[in-house]
């Protein structure tokens, strides 16, 4: 059995931070985890300390009996200014978070492996994540336009308002997402058709793809098949 809880970032941190969040298996299980725009950092005693960048496709995650998993999930262009590097590298993939932050990594690491519940875990995770100083740039309240419209933004315009051109836009938020503008747009408008369809016992396709932006259902279809292989109404409601 499964027991993933959310808890609220604070204040402080809530411009850059979705949601800390823990999951707790009692037996053996994978859990499937689809895109969403996000960068994590995650703990487990297995796995130890790391980052997973932006996902383009659904991925699947093996947790062990009694396992005890701990994360941070930052809001999509948000984790730059924290990580301190570009986010276009780590796309798809995973890495210990020691290899970014040498000596701050190793004592969160050693920290979190003496501690033995999911809220003191939390709490350590939470106090390690610092504030940038620098205030959010044009690009990061690009990404929080995109993320409040579920994706349903103009591109061009952002990058306007931005005063990048096109291009410019598409380097500087693949930089900080990790993901193009267009890619993250269809990302946010995927995870919007998700939840919606998780709040409704008996999903209407037809009009969760309507209320989510999308051209018709077919056009729901394809973004479901491309981002998890599988039809809508055989993605089973998520960790998140």
């Amino acid at each position: 059995m499964l027991q993933y809880r959310e808890c609220s970032p604070g204040i402080e941190l809530s411009p850059f931070v979705e949601c800390f969040w823990s999951a707790d298996v009692s037996a053996a299980t994978s859990i499937r985890v689809p895109p969403d725009g996000c960068v994590d950092i995650v703990f487990s005693p297995d796995l130890g300390l790391r980052i997973v960048g932006a996902m383009t496709v659904e991925q699947v995650f093996p947790l062990k009996a009694g396992a005890q998993t701990v994360g941070v999930r930052f809001r999509p262009g948000m984790a730059r200014g924290i990580l301190g590097v570009p986010l276009s590298e780590f796309t798809d993939t995973s890495f210990g978070l020691q290899d970014l932050w040498p000596q701050r990594g190793k004592e969160l690491l050693t920290q979190l492996g003496e501690l033995h519940s999911i809220s003191h875990r939390i709490r350590a995770l939470y106090q390690a994540i610092k504030v940038p100083e620098a205030a959010i740039n044009l690009v990061g309240h690009a990404s929080a336009a995109m993320t409040l419209a579920h994706g349903n933004v103009s591109v061009d315009d952002l990058a306007s308002q931005a005063n990048l051109s096109p291009r410019q836009f598409r380097r500087r938020c693949y930089e900080e997402a990790g993901l193009t503008p267009k890619h993250l747009c269809r990302i946010l408008r995927f995870r919007y058709a998700k939840q919606l369809a998780k709040l409704s016992p008996k999903a209407n396709w037809a009009r969760i793809a309507a209320e989510a932006g999308y051209f018709d259902q077919a056009h729901l279809i394809r973004d479901f098949h491309e981002f998890t292989g599988r039809a809508p109404m055989s993605v089973s409601s998520n960790t998140h």
